[in-house]
């Protein structure tokens, strides 16, 4: 349930019915926009009597949220959100580009790939060092060694960094290396794992399932969140469909039904989606006119030699020139 308060509602009234709400064992989270702000109600509302908060004069009306994600929902924060990741941040004002290779391989490699897409205006570094792979003799990654390597790469460049954490183990060493934690497609629903990662605090980027519907992805965004932690990025990177002519299908749609149903911030993965370095391109254009915050787009040194997803990644000088034919549809829509 949402309490949305009069435009004329002082901080005192405010206070007043959180306390009311506070004290019958509920949880509250305060909204507040330039004209409005709403109280978010969390917990069994049985033991709340609704009809007196509607009664007070501070209160316009009250507003039942049926769908079971409730932090993540619109209806509880109105304004789009913005997640600061070190000095750059993911949201409505900007167009936020992560690149880098799927599995770090080496210091030497990942330096290489750091500068690079930092030049053609990357402001994410992207990097795995855990990897879940289908086959078990395929490359895993590198692990806390890859981690390290990913810090000295920011520290070089000052880019901030993501990696993706396959288990608590992973989430209590990644936290000392980089900026931004990832829930890959294969964990999106690994609830211990989300928990895990919501205690952290810091900012986590939540891919979607394979096969998850959009309600199914944002309940996996409410167990990050019910856990404290306000700082989710949604991923779109395609789903599992009878087509094979692509390595899945990106569903575009899911941006435009996401910007309806959540305030959290939603990028774009064409190069998972699809495995196809041809086509991440279009792609990404597409992403931008459905009203992406950002994009995420694999780029290795040598792609013909890559440890993982070599089919997918760009070479420098082709994501230099994607970036440049990129930058009208970003302007276009009015972002940076």
């Amino acid at each position: 349930m949402i309490i949305v308060m009069n435009q004329n509602a002082s901080e005192q009234d405010v206070k007043r019915i959180v306390a009311v709400i506070e004290t019958c064992g509920l949880k509250t989270h305060l909204s507040k926009g330039e004209q409005v702000t709403i109280i978010g109600v969390v917990g069994d509302k049985s033991k709340l009597d609704i009809s007196a908060i509607e009664a007070d004069g501070a209160v316009q009306r009250t507003v039942p949220i049926t769908e079971s994600y409730k932090l993540a929902n619109q209806k509880f924060h109105p304004e789009a959100s913005t997640i600061k990741v070190d000095s750059t941040s993911i949201g409505p004002d900007n167009m936020t580009i992560i690149s880098g290779p799927c599995a770090v391989e080496s210091l030497e490699q990942l330096m290489l790939i750091a500068h690079a897409v930092k030049k053609s205006g990357a402001t994410v570094l992207r990097g795995g060092a855990y990897k879940p792979r289908t086959s078990p003799y395929s490359f895993q990654g590198l692990e806390e060694e890859g981690l390290e390597y990913m810090k000295i790469a920011s520290k070089e460049t000052g880019l901030a960094t993501i990696c993706e954490v396959t288990s608590a183990h992973a989430v209590e060493s990644a936290v000392k290396y980089i900026s931004m934690l990832q829930v890959g497609a294969r964990n999106m629903q690994n609830f211990e794992l989300l928990k895990e990662v919501g205690k952290t605090g810091m900012p986590v980027l939540l891919k979607r399932g394979l096969a998850a519907t959009i309600d199914e992805w944002l309940n996996a965004a409410e167990y990050i969140m019910a856990s404290g932690n306000p700082n989710v990025v949604l991923c779109e990177r395609g789903i599992r469909t009878f087509e094979t002519a692509t390595r899945n299908t990106l569903d575009l749609s899911a941006v435009c039904a996401l910007k309806e149903k959540t305030h959290l911030p939603v990028i774009v993965d064409p190069s998972h989606a699809t495995g196809v370095r041809s086509y991440v391109e279009p792609l990404a254009k597409a992403a931008i006119a459905c009203g992406a915050d950002g994009l995420m787009i694999e780029v290795h040194n040598d792609p013909a030699h890559a440890l993982s997803d070599g089919p997918q990644s760009l070479d420098f000088e082709q994501f230099e020139h994607v970036m440049s034919h990129l930058k009208p549809f970003i302007s276009l829509v009015g972002r940076k």
